[in-house]
């Protein structure tokens, strides 16, 4: 089978509890698609997606690991639907062929349709936090002595970045002549300014 939100197999797993999905009445249903799409599009709450996620197994009388599968598994297509730009009516279809009923498949293509903006507003704030600066430390210096007679006197500043890389942290270091540290921060400064005028 071919899908519009990845190329690859599906894992038989994600097919069964995409599945396990037309086992909620509709009012169940409804529920957990309002929970799992608020959290698409403000995933800073991911706290309280799970205090809510426990209520909702509490109230439904539905096993918390189960439940965990479930959602696990529609996140994984959502997340990447949205990673692909697919269309409600393309997330229907995929949805349909992974075995969810029609009237869950076009519950969840309204859903998409009305919160496309704020889930591609937040795909493109996570692309943007990758490759953050974290930190920053600087120390200036003058050469007090050298082989090269010309570099005696003249000044320095080497400067450690932490770059936030999505996976970790790295520390990038470099040095600057009085000059190049000068085009640098001139650079910045533009590079700010037009950050602040695109937001």
């Amino acid at each position: 089978m071919s899908y519009h939100f990845t190329s690859e197999a599906v894992d038989d797993q994600v097919v069964t509890d995409v599945t396990n999905l037309n086992r909620f009445d509709d009012e169940g249903f409804s529920e957990l698609m309002t929970l799992l799409f608020e959290f698409l599009v403000d995933p800073q709450e991911s706290s309280k997606l799970i205090s809510n996620l426990e209520e909702f197994a509490g109230n439904r009388g539905v096993g918390a690991n189960a439940l965990k599968n479930l959602v696990r598994s529609i996140l994984f297509v959502f997340k990447l639907s949205l990673k692909k730009n697919v269309s409600p009516t393309h997330l229907k279809d995929d949805l349909k062929q992974l075995g969810l009923g029609e009237e869950k498949a076009t519950h969840v293509s309204s859903l998409w349709k009305a919160n496309y903006v704020g889930l591609s507003r937040t795909a493109v704030a996570q692309t943007l936090n990758v490759n953050q600066l974290v930190d920053m430390e600087w120390r200036f210096g003058v050469t007090s002595g050298s082989s090269d007679m010309r570099k005696v006197g003249s000044t320095f500043l080497q400067v450690k970045f932490v770059i936030d890389r999505g996976s970790g942290t790295e520390n990038i270091y470099m040095e600057f002549t009085l000059p190049q540290f000068y085009s640098f921060l001139h650079e910045m400064e533009k590079a700010k300014t037009s950050l602040e005028y695109f937001s």
